[in-house]
C-alpha cells in the first residue's frame, strides 16, 4: 500500500523554527530550501520487525492454511526460520531490525531458563533495538535484568548490543535496572544512523497495564505514554533528527489513537495486541486487524506508517518508508508475510493428512516464490543448533502426556473481537464470534473449581490463558503453555453483590479504560448474559450460580458470602479487578499454595479426556457486543 500526505511547507517550518534551533538544524542536515524550511537527504527506510514472540521458539505444528487454493497443513513460524528471514534481508538496503515487546513468558522456555534462551535466540538475529513490553515484568526489574544481560552477554552472541527501550519507564537510582554508578539498562530512545542520516527510535511501554497486569518494584516509574514520546521526540529533533521511529508496545488501537496526539512521528511499530495486518483470506486466515502498513496522521497533519507482525514467531514485518527532501513521509509501503516450512500435508480420498510427494511439494514451494502472504524458509542451522541446547532439557517433561481433549479448546479473550486467536486450529474457525468466548479459560476455571473443596465458583481472566487447544492428546507442555505464569490459586469469601461488582470491574477495564481485553473474565459454577453496549453497572444481568452438590442453577443472592477460587494475580487487584484487590487488602483470603498450572494438570489426568463443558454450564450465556449486535 501506497500514499502521501506531505506537511505544508508553513507547518513544517513553524514547527523547525519553534526549536530555536535553526542554525543546528541547518549544519546538521546540509541546507535549507527557497522558502526558508530546513531541507534534508531524501532517504528509504526499510524496517523489519517482529513482536510478541513470548518464549515461543519453537515451530508450530499442523497448522492448517489454504495454499494454492487448496487446505494444507504446514509448520508455522519458529525462531530459526525468523533467524533465516532476518538473514535473507540483511542486504536490502537502509535496513533496521526491531523487536516491539513481549519476548518473554509464555513457554517451558522461559520456565526454566527465565528469558536466556530467549536472549541468545534473538542475538541471531542481532535486532539493533527492541521496547519493553508488559511480560517483560512478569516476574519483576531483577528477572528483567537478567534477561538483559543474557541479551548483551558476548558469550550468548550478544556482541550486537540490542538497544532496550522505553521512554516512559524510569527504573530508581540504586535498583535492578539502574545500578549504582552503573549504566541505566534502559534508554529512551536510540539515535542509528541510516545511509547518513540519524534516525531517531523511541520505546514505549503500556504503563498502566505492566502496573495493573504485572510485577515491577514499586519504585519503578511509568509515565503518561504520549507526554514521555512527546518528550523524547523533543528532544531528538532538538538534535537536528527529523525521522522518527516509535517503537511501541501499546497494542494497534492505541497505537492509532497516540499517533495524532504526536507531533513528528513518522512510524510506528507495534505490540501486545498480538494483530495481523494485512489481507490473507486467500491463505485461509480471515482475521486481520486492518491493513498493512495501516496509514494515519500525526498531530501536524503528517503521514504516519503503522505495521504490526501477529505472534509467536509466525509471521514478520518489512516496512518500507520513503521520506521527501523536506523529512515527510511521502510513502508508506511493505508488508507482513507468515513464515512456513516447505513440509506440506494434504487430505486424501480418505480425509487423512499425507505428506505430499516430493515433486508435488517442489511445485508448491515454486508457487509460493512470489507470495504476498506466506514465506517458505528454510530454519538457520545456527540457530536450530543453538536452540537444541536448550530443548534437550525440557524434553522429558514436556513429552509427558497427561490426558487428551475430545473437542478443540478454542482461544478467545472477549466474545466478538477481530482476532481470532485460534487461527490454524481445527474447529476454531469462528471461535472470535461466538458468545461463548473462551472454551480453553472456561476449562481452566473449571479445572480451579475442581481444585478447592470449599469455593462455590472459580473466575479466570482471559488474558491469562495463552493458547487453543487442539483435538488429541494433551502433554505436560501443553498445560505449561496455556498456563505458563507461577500463580497459586487463592479462596476469598465474596458476596454476591461483590462478585458481579467484580465481573463489572474486569469488562470496564478494557470497554471504559482502554486496558487489555485480558481482564475479560471467565468462570466456571457462575453464568451470565452480557451486554457490553451498556454503561458499566449495567452490563450483567440474570447473573445464576451452580450448586456444587445437585448441579442446579439458582439466581446469585446479593447478600449471600459465597467462597471464589481464582488465581493470585487477580485476587490482589490486578488486571482491573478492583473490587477483588480491595477484599484481598483486607487479608479476607485463604492462599491454598495450590500451583495453579499442577491444579489444571490434575483435573486433566483426573478427567482423562476433556471436552467441552456442556452450553448451559458456559459463563457466557448471551452476550451483545459494544456496537449492539447479538452474538450467536
Amino acid at each position: 500500500m501506497n500514499t502521501s500526505h506531505p506537511l505544508s511547507s508553513a507547518r513544517r517550518l513553524a514547527a523547525w523554527s519553534a526549536l530555536g534551533a535553526a542554525a543546528l538544524v541547518l549544519t546538521a542536515c546540509g541546507g535549507s530550501d527557497g522558502d526558508g524550511a530546513p531541507s534534508f537527504k531524501a532517504i528509504e527506510l526499510n524496517i523489519a520487525h517482529i513482536n510478541d514472540h513470548h518464549s515461543q521458539l519453537e515451530p508450530i505444528a499442523a497448522q492448517e492454511l489454504t495454499l494454492d487454493g487448496v487446505a494444507t497443513q504446514v509448520e508455522l513460524g519458529g525462531f530459526a526460520r525468523q533467524t533465516a528471514v532476518f538473514k535473507a534481508l540483511a542486504n536490502t538496503p537502509n535496513l533496521i531490525k526491531l523487536h516491539a515487546g513481549d519476548a518473554i513468558t509464555g513457554t517451558q522456555y522461559y520456565t526454566f531458563f527465565k528469558g536466556k534462551a530467549d536472549a541468545q535466540m534473538m542475538n541471531t538475529i542481532c535486532f539493533d533495538a527492541m521496547t519493553l513490553g508488559n511480560h517483560e515484568f512478569d516476574d519483576g526489574d531483577a528477572t528483567l535484568k537478567g534477561f538483559l544481560d543474557a541479551l548483551a552477554d558476548p558469550a550468548l552472541g550478544g556482541a550486537c548490543k540490542t538497544t532496550a527501550l522505553a521512554s516512559n519507564v524510569v527504573a530508581q537510582a540504586g535498583t535492578a535496572l539502574a545500578p549504582a554508578n552503573g549504566t541505566a539498562y534502559v534508554k529512551p530512545y536510540l539515535i542509528k544512523k541510516v545511509d547518513g542520516v540519524d534516525v531517531g527510535i523511541v520505546g514505549l511501554s503500556p504503563s498502566a497495564k505492566i502496573t495493573n497486569s504485572s510485577r515491577p518494584l514499586a519504585t519503578t516509574q511509568f509515565l503518561d505514554e504520549t507526554t514521555a514520546a512527546q518528550k523524547s521526540i523533543d528532544e531528538l529533533k532538538a538534535k537536528g533528527i527529523r525521522h522518527i521511529v516509535l517503537l511501541s508496545h501499546l497494542g494497534y488501537d492505541a497505537d492509532k489513537v497516540i499517533a495524532p496526539k504526536l507531533s513528528d512521528v513518522d512510524v510506528i511499530i507495534g505490540g501486545d495486541s498480538h494483530s495481523l495486518l494485512g489481507d490473507f483470506k486467500s491463505v485461509g486466515v480471515a482475521t486481520s486487524s486492518g491493513a498493512y502498513p495501516t496509514v494515519v496522521q500525526n498531530k501536524d497533519g503528517g503521514t504516519v506508517c503503522i505495521g504490526q507482525a501477529w505472534e509467536y514467531a509466525k509471521a514478520y514485518g518489512l516496512m518500507n518508508v520513503k521520506f521527501d527532501d523536506r523529512g515527510s513521509v511521502s510513502q508508506c509501503g511493505g508488508t507482513a508475510k507468515l513464515v512456513i516450512g516447505d513440509n506440506f500435508k494434504r487430505k486424501d480420498s480418505a480425509g487423512a493428512w499425507q505428506t505430499l510427494a516430493d515433486a508435488d511439494r517442489q511445485a508448491l514451494v515454486n508457487k509460493l516464490a512470489t507470495s504476498a502472504q506466506v514465506r517458505v524458509t528454510t530454519p538457520d542451522a545456527t540457530a536450530t543448533q543453538t536452540l537444541a541446547s536448550y530443548s534437550g532439557q525440557v524434553a522429558a517433561q514436556r513429552a509427558i502426556t497427561i490426558g487428551s481433549t475430545s473437542d478443540a479448546l478454542c482461544l478467545v479473550r472477549m466474545p466478538g473481537e477481530t482476532t481470532n486467536r485460534s487461527t490454524g486450529v481445527a474447529g476454531c474457525e469462528t471461535a472470535n464470534t461466538l458468545a461463548r468466548g473462551s472454551d480453553a479459560a472456561q476449562v481452566v476455571a473449571e479445572a480451579f473449581l475442581a481444585a478447592s473443596k470449599r469455593a462455590d465458583f472459580a473466575l479466570q481472566n482471559a488474558g491469562g490463558v495463552r493458547i487453543a487447544v487442539p483435538a488429541g492428546p494433551m502433554s505436560m507442555n501443553t498445560a505449561y503453555t496455556i498456563l505458563p505464569f507461577t500463580n497459586v490459586l487463592v479462596e476469598m469469601n465474596l458476596t454476591g453483590a461483590q462478585l458481579v461488582a467484580a465481573l463489572e470491574d474486569a469488562t470496564a477495564n478494557h470497554l471504559d479504560n482502554a486496558q487489555s481485553n485480558g481482564s475479560h473474565p471467565y468462570a466456571a459454577g457462575v453464568r451470565w448474559d452480557l451486554d457490553m453496549s451498556k454503561a458499566k453497572g449495567q452490563r450483567f444481568t440474570n447473573v445464576q450460580v451452580r450448586n456444587k452438590t445437585t448441579g442446579a442453577w439458582a439466581p446469585i443472592d446479593l447478600a449471600k458470602t459465597y467462597v471464589l477460587v481464582t488465581n493470585d494475580f487477580i485476587a490482589a487487584g490486578q488486571d482491573g479487578y478492583t473490587t477483588l484487590g480491595t477484599v484481598y487488602k483486607t487479608g479476607a483470603y485463604v492462599n491454598t499454595y495450590l500451583l495453579y498450572t499442577q491444579s489444571f494438570v490434575d483435573y486433566v489426568k483426573a478427567k482423562g479426556t476433556i471436552a467441552r463443558p456442556a452450553a448451559a454450564d458456559y459463563s457466557h450465556q448471551k452476550v451483545i457486543s459494544k456496537a449492539g449486535v447479538a452474538l450467536p
